[in-house]
């Protein structure tokens, strides 16, 4: 795709002009299709150099004329490049019609996060999943409800965004909604999205996130210990939903798989390995990246267990989950049934998966990474610094009974 984008200079002369000027016009190619105006300059044919497409010679008026086609050249391929960074349509026509502001008008903030939200939802399952979409409309709520907090209006021009509404944004989610930092970083990270539109679309001039800067602050990953898992599978529940929710934690603390990748799991996503053995081979919903897991006893017993439901005999699924909102709140239950202090969500199983049964049990980062299904070795090591941390806690205790001995 680098030469599907060009952009020439060349003098066009008019039934008006005389033999010996004629007026200098842009033609934009894309991908064979073409657009062109006049840049209004006028040269001396003589002194125009057609193979370079600048005028020839070292003088004032040359001079000047070339650096005159040069800022075109750099605003438009400036437009080309920002529509391409933002996945948005591309033609000869377009790019002209944002360099002439063409049908511009004072967009409205609002409306364009709108009309971002409805082009994403005809995208899901073609490179979006619907918790991308969910994230995107919580966004938007936000902002509609910081509109009315903090401005009180419902929307405003997209051009009045600026470094002040950003870090207002981020105030009123952390005193207002109870958001954590990392949480609200992402919303604002969300924010920016359609704040890029607007800027390749040249809806603004400028990029109020240019003196913005976020950090993720690194957060404390709880997981499970060897005892908790224990007491959690020796339990027993005589409410078939305990007894089902519990199966599936226990499952992803011994496959690492979040949990809307065990909900989707099924029979074409376990293969037979080169082992010989079971493994389960299947695309993370939320990155799209390969999982590939040998399967332990433990999940091995529990997929037998469900091999009768009638939801599993369907075909569909190996596992018959509840939803997430539904499994989060059952496992506060079974969290007090086996004596367990912490709080205990689906996706605290991956982190289990990741400390408890695999890295402190010696098995090597990047076959942790593998199975996990990250794409970078830099996400896993996340949970190696969560076991060095524990390391320290228990020397450091360790430390003090041996002072306490002396």
């Amino acid at each position: 795709m680098s030469n599907s984008f060009s952009i020439l200079f060349y003098p066009k002369q008019r039934a008006s002009d005389s033999a010996e000027s004629a007026v200098l016009y842009t033609r934009i190619t894309y991908i064979g299709k073409r657009s062109e105006f006049s840049t209004s300059r006028r040269v001396d044919i003589k002194y125009w150099d057609n193979r370079s497409g600048k005028a020839r010679g070292n003088s004032d008026e040359s001079r000047a004329i070339d650096r005159y086609l040069d800022s075109i050249k750099t605003k438009l391929y400036d437009i080309h490049d920002r529509l391409l960074r933002d996945n948005l349509p591309i033609s000869p026509k377009i790019i002209n019609d944002i360099y002439f502001g063409k049908g511009e008008e004072e967009r409205m903030l609002m409306e364009i996060f709108q009309e971002h939200n409805d082009q994403m939802k005809k995208l899901i399952g073609k490179g979006y999943t619907k918790g991308t979409m969910q994230r995107y409309d919580a966004c938007k709520n936000h902002i509609e409800n910081y509109l009315q907090f903090s401005y009180k209006k419902k929307d405003i021009l997209v051009k009045d965004v600026d470094h002040k509404f950003i870090t207002g944004f981020d105030h009123y989610l952390k005193s207002q909604k109870d958001c954590a930092h990392n949480t609200s970083l992402k919303y604002i990270v969300n924010f920016k999205k359609i704040i890029r539109i607007a800027y390749a679309n040249q809806w603004i001039d400028r990029d109020p996130f240019f003196h913005w800067k976020g950090t993720w602050k690194s957060s404390e990953r709880e997981y499970l210990t060897d005892l908790e898992l224990q007491k959690m599978a020796e339990a027993e529940f005589d409410i078939s939903r305990l007894d089902l929710v519990r199966d599936i934690f226990l499952f992803c603390c011994y496959t690492g798989l979040a949990f809307a990748d065990v909900k989707k799991l099924s029979e074409n996503d376990i293969v037979i390995g080169m082992n010989g053995k079971k493994w389960i081979k299947t695309k993370r919903q939320k990155t799209n990246s390969l999982s590939s897991i040998p399967i332990l006893d433990v999940p091995e017993t529990i997929l037998e267990k469900y091999s009768d439901h009638p939801q599993v005999k369907m075909g569909k699924i190996v596992l018959p989950a509840l939803t997430n909102q539904k499994s989060n709140a059952y496992l506060k239950e079974i969290a007090d049934v086996c004596g367990i202090k912490k709080n205990l969500t689906t996706h605290l199983a991956r982190h289990t998966f990741a400390t408890t049964v695999t890295l402190s049990k010696g098995v090597p980062i990047e076959s942790v990474g593998k199975m996990l299904g990250h794409k970078s070795l830099k996400t896993t090591q996340i949970y190696a610094k969560v076991l060095d941390e524990k390391v320290g806690k228990d020397m450091e205790a360790l430390e003090q009974k041996m002072k306490l001995q002396k």
